[in-house]
């Protein structure tokens, strides 16, 4: 098993939008009429605004991340001196394989080796069990006091962060 981490490219733009999409609905962390699907899918927006990274294993998009900082389009809760990473999603089919573990690992490097960075941060939906076991492993603590409520709907998202 390969798994190499890069920025994505346009031509990896359809397999981001497949593996978010599944990965969430898949999950059912949300359903498929949730106007959140929208954001989730429209990979050429996110790619403008973030540093969109993809995990390929043996030669395949499997999973993609957004990165983001304090103050931009896409930042839900970084603060000065965090990286944020957003709507990691790993295709279903490959879920607990080790793919998603090597991007989470790949973007703390990246923040720890980053001028002005002293921690990766994200939120997670508390459906997310599978993921929230993986960040707690990679080091991430639970930060409640940063949790924070979607507008317009009825469900919280915890925060985490690393020390990097």
């Amino acid at each position: 098993m390969s798994i190499t981490i890069r920025l994505a490219t346009e031509a990896d733009f359809d397999d981001i939008r497949r593996i978010t999409r599944e990965a969430y609905l898949h999950g059912k962390h949300i359903e498929a009429d949730n106007p959140y699907v929208k954001e989730l899918e429209n990979v050429e927006d996110r790619a403008k605004h973030t540093e969109l990274w993809v995990a390929e294993l043996d030669g395949k998009v499997a999973a993609s991340a957004a990165i983001t900082y304090a103050g931009q389009p896409y930042t839900d809760i970084a603060i000065e001196g965090e990286l944020e990473f957003r709507m990691l999603a790993v295709d279903p089919a490959v879920q607990r394989g080790g793919v998603g573990r090597a991007l989470v690992n790949a973007i703390v490097d990246y923040a720890r080796n980053k001028d002005g960075i002293e921690a990766v941060s994200l939120t997670s939906m508390t459906t997310m069990l599978n993921a929230h076991a993986l960040y707690l492993s990679c080091g991430f603590e639970r930060v409640p006091e940063r949790d924070w409520t979607v507008p317009g709907e009825d469900y919280i998202l915890w925060v985490f962060r690393k020390t990097v």
